[in-house]
């Protein structure tokens, strides 16, 4: 029961913060304004381990690595964490080594980042339903254009009524299932 528990906290700990620097690691690539709520709460929950990895790890050709580096770590040992509390659970040790979890930290942010997108996806069509006009609009519609653009080009819209969201969001489920399969095959928690 203690052992469930921990590994509940450990996990959403370590996924909430994940989100945040993957989050801003994408707001910074595709040029999102940090000028909005969300872009000040992201910057202020993650400014305390960004900074400091900005001074060891520079940026690649205008892109934020330390926020990407941190947050493959911060994965990488949340899994080690879960991991290893799923092994003291058990008599026999299948623990996994440090490239198996590497690597699961590496789907596992590449998940996190499709399903960033998804929720983006979502609240902006929503909101283009109830409010289209919401401070926090343009902030969705920065994230999902660039990869809108090119559905919209080959999807019309019929009757007023634009497919690309449903489009994208179906492709995005498509890449998630072999994701899924490779996480299960090597033998990830949760």
């Amino acid at each position: 029961m203690l052992a469930q528990i921990a590994q509940l906290l450990v996990d959403f700990v370590a996924s909430f913060f994940v989100f945040l620097l993957l989050a801003r690691f994408h707001f910074q690539w595709l040029r999102v304004s940090f000028r909005n709520p969300v872009g000040a709460f992201i910057v202020a929950a993650t400014d305390w381990i960004v900074r400091p990895a900005r001074r060891v790890i520079p940026s690649l050709a205008g892109l934020d690595l330390a926020t990407l580096v941190v947050a493959w770590l911060l994965q990488a040992i949340a899994l080690w964490v879960l991991l290893s509390l799923v092994d003291a659970g058990k008599s026999a040790s299948a623990s996994a080594s440090i490239g198996v979890i590497a690597m699961l930290a590496l789907v596992d942010l590449l998940r996190y980042s499709l399903y960033i997108l998804m929720f983006a996806v979502l609240v902006e069509v929503v909101l283009s339903w109830v409010n289209p006009y919401s401070p926090v609009a343009p902030l969705f519609q920065s994230v999902t254009r660039p990869f809108l653009a090119p559905i919209r080009r080959l999807v019309p819209t019929i009757a007023n009524v634009d497919l690309s969201p449903l489009v994208l969001l179906l492709l995005l489920q498509v890449v998630l299932i072999p994701l899924s399969y490779l996480r299960a095959l090597a033998g990830a928690p949760g």
